[in-house]
């Protein structure tokens, strides 16, 4: 399999090739889905900020709201416009105030923390009670602010919706961070001063509760700054991270969503207070359902392409094997004289090419010949070359001529006026005259052969359609046939003609008897002159001589020294019986019929088979005590055991020849298994028969195919070689007669049963 390792991995690369491309398009599908996830999750997160922004500047525009509404508030109008008398305020007008603007607390937890300062009375009015503002200080200030600083920034200026960044707080000993909402009434005061000043303190952890669901949902941040960069509520980030944010030169401030190390930062600025809103999301929670849908896709990706390889090697191996058993076949067989190429595939083409191209030729040369082929087989059929029935029947299918029946009438045509005459000009003249009557008698599409036997006979063999053809009939309708024949050929051409008709053959192997019969009849009619259509039925003249013509006894001789003993004793009884009908046949005739045919048996024990054999003497004996004087019927049972026992002697020199021939054999692959190139080829050169001849018969003696023979014999010493364990497995296949280790291990495992690792594991 190393030698043609190029077109297994041809096969691999043209299914990977196959497996790649949906997988590129599955790749561009998982990257399109990747993306469209990544970019709705990155959408959902810009929506999600801008809603929270949105909740937040709504509740910013709520307390913007208390503000104005306080502003447009007639008791407080009052409170900031009364003058303080001795130090005394308005106590039930400032009661009054604070049970009006408590609600606004209640609603809205942006306003927990609240006071209102009125510099006519220098008091705080904060929520259930009035502070002088450093008592308020006390109670709540700003953590890294004085009470001076405090003082001027909050409450002797004026302010104008203003903001105070993130600061921490410090409000009855607790400590928190808030940002600072300040605005001074009226809210048209433009002064170094005002009447009064409203002053909110935002707890971050209610602007970071709008934020939350980014830590908590996320575990991500957010962060939110003024216009001036002052933080504004920080949550899940600090300060310093921010500002590294800020000042690396890769993150760009202004762009809405970013990768920044390994969250996706998302930034947008308000346009109603200039606030920039940014939150951060890890970038694995942000992609949890595209990772979800790459893990799923890889994992089927991955099974696929594993199943897909496999199917691959299978396949691979699979569409090979044939061609890896085809070039070495083409490679032994065109090894010195095939066409080259540049691949297995060119050089498979040229030698088929080639090779089809000479069958065709031979083809075209066997059509050409099968006229010769057809007419020297009907040759040698009439003159009784064929032994059997089986042989007659394997060269007539050679010959591609049917027989529709084993029935019919030999003839003998003769061309009258050329005797002695063998002239060139008379030849053709002849050949031509053949032609014609050949051409005649195609015409009528019967069931007839015909061969020439000269160069003015030609011999006609006529097959009755069905086996039980009546005599009769056959006999009128030859005569319908011949008759014809004989007026169209001299009506039109002035060929006189004489026409021999044989007895009718019971069978095909009569057909040289029927032939001889044939001729017999035709020099009879030609000497006496007797009509152009002859019978040998009507010529034949009962006479006190027996019945044994030659072509019988040579044909009795051929059909005893093949074997069939059953033709042969056919053949004894047809005699037996057509010279027992002869009632002119006298006792001298009848002794000299049996001794013509104990002769003929004397003429067999004479060859060199029967006189090698152990039982020569005994057949001699057995033929020599015949008794012509016996009866008849005693004579022929005498013979028909003779024959029998002559027939066994054939058929045991066969089977002994054929036993030594399978001894050879068997020899030859006992010697030669671990030769890799030993096939049947090799064999049948070796005992120098045809290779099918050579798989027939061991098949037919030994019940077993050649080849299976060949690996019973290879794994026998397989099994030697695994039980010694001094070989691995490939030294033990390439020392069996393997040419490589898979086919070695598959062969093994289908006789064996099991492995070859694991036969020597279980030893």
């Amino acid at each position: 399999m190393p030698r043609y390792a190029g077109i297994f991995r041809k096969f691999l690369i043209s299914y990977l090739l196959i497996l790649i491309i949906p997988s590129l398009a599955g790749y561009v599908s998982y990257r399109t889905s990747i993306m469209v996830t990544e970019s709705m999750s990155i959408e959902n997160s810009v929506t999600e900020l801008r809603k929270s922004q949105e909740i937040l500047e709504r509740r910013m525009a709520e307390v913007e709201g208390f503000t104005r509404q306080l502003a447009l508030n007639q008791d407080l109008n009052v409170l900031m416009s009364e003058d303080a008398v001795n130090g005394r305020m308005n106590v039930y007008g400032m009661w009054d105030l604070m049970k009006q603007v408590m609600p606004f607390s209640q609603t809205n937890d942006f306003l927990q923390n609240y006071f209102i300062y009125f510099s006519n009375y220098n008091v705080i009015l904060s929520k259930g009670s009035t502070y002088r503002p450093e008592y308020y200080y006390e109670a709540s200030h700003f953590k890294h602010m004085t009470w001076e600083e405090w003082e001027e920034t909050l409450l002797n200026q004026t302010h104008r919706s203003e903001i105070l960044p993130l600061q921490p707080v410090t409000s009855d000993g607790k400590e928190y961070a808030a940002i600072t909402y300040m605005q001074s009434l009226p809210l048209a005061s433009f002064s170094g001063s005002s009447p009064a000043t409203v002053v909110v303190m935002i707890d971050e952890k209610n602007i970071s509760n709008l934020l939350s669901g980014w830590k908590e949902r996320y575990g991500g941040w957010t962060y939110v700054r003024d216009t001036e960069g002052n933080p504004i509520s920080l949550q899940g980030i600090g300060q310093a991270e921010v500002e590294e944010m800020s000042s690396d030169p890769h993150f760009k401030q202004t762009k809405q969503s970013q990768y920044y190390k390994d969250d996706l930062v998302i930034t947008m600025q308000s346009k109603t207070n200039g606030w920039v809103y940014q939150a951060g999301i890890p970038k694995e929670i942000l992609m949890a359902n595209a990772n979800k849908i790459k893990h799923i896709t890889w994992l089927v990706t991955g099974a696929a392409l594993l199943l897909g390889l496999m199917a691959g090697l299978l396949l691979s191996y699979r569409n090979s094997a044939p061609l890896h058993k085809l070039l070495t076949v083409m490679k032994e067989q065109f090894a010195k004289d095939g066409v080259t190429g540049r691949n297995e595939y060119d050089f498979l083409h040229g030698n088929i090419s080639h090779m089809i191209t000479k069958n065709k030729r031979l083809e075209m040369e066997l059509t050409r010949q099968l006229p010769m082929i057809r007419d020297g087989f009907l040759k040698r059929l009439i003159m009784g070359e064929f032994h059997t029935g089986d042989e007659i029947l394997a060269a007539a299918a050679q010959a591609n001529t049917v027989f529709p029946s084993n029935q019919g009438y030999v003839a003998v045509l003769q061309i009258n006026g050329y005797a002695d005459m063998d002239s060139v000009e008379i030849l053709h003249e002849l050949h031509a005259a053949r032609l014609i009557l050949t051409q005649m008698i195609e015409d009528r599409k019967e069931p007839i052969h015909l061969t020439d036997v000269g160069s003015d006979r030609m011999v006609i063999i006529y097959m009755n359609p069905r086996e039980d053809a009546n005599v009769d009939r056959g006999r009128s309708h030859m005569e319908e046939i011949f008759g014809e024949l004989l007026r169209m050929a001299y009506g039109e051409y002035k060929l006189k003609i004489t026409v021999a008709i044989g007895e009718a053959f019971p069978t095909i192997q009569e057909i040289t008897h029927s032939y001889e019969q044939a001729k017999q009849t035709l020099e009879y009619a030609v000497l006496n002159n007797r009509g152009h259509i002859a019978w040998f039925s009507d010529s034949k003249v009962e006479s006190g001589s027996y019945y044994y013509p030659m072509d019988i006894e040579q044909r009795l001789i051929s059909t005893i020294r093949a074997g069939d003993s059953e033709e042969a004793r056919k053949i004894v009884k047809s005699i037996i019986d057509k010279n027992m009908g002869n009632q002119h046949l006298s006792i001298e005739m009848k002794l000299q019929l049996v001794g013509e045919m104990r002769g003929s048996l004397i003429k067999l024990m004479n060859q060199k088979i029967f006189a090698e054999s152990s039982l020569y003497d005994k057949l001699h004996h057995q033929i020599m005590s015949i008794q012509p004087a016996n009866e008849m019927s005693s004579i022929q049972e005498e013979i028909e055991h003779i024959i029998m026992d002559l027939c066994r002697v054939i058929m045991g020199k066969k089977n002994h020849n054929h036993a030594k021939m399978i001894e050879q054999i068997k020899s030859y692959i006992l010697l030669n298994f671990a030769d890799q190139e030993l096939n049947l080829y090799r064999v049948a050169e070796q005992v120098e028969r045809p290779e099918k001849y050579i798989s027939q018969l061991f098949k037919d003696v030994t019940g077993t195919n050649l080849s299976d023979y060949l690996e019973q014999v290879r794994m026998e010493e397989a099994v030697l070689l695994l039980t010694h364990k001094d070989y691995t497995v490939d030294e033990i296949s390439s020392r069996v007669g393997y040419n490589s280790s898979h086919s070695f291990r598959r062969a093994f495992k289908r006789v064996m049963g099991v492995s070859p690792s694991s036969y020597r594991q279980s030893m």
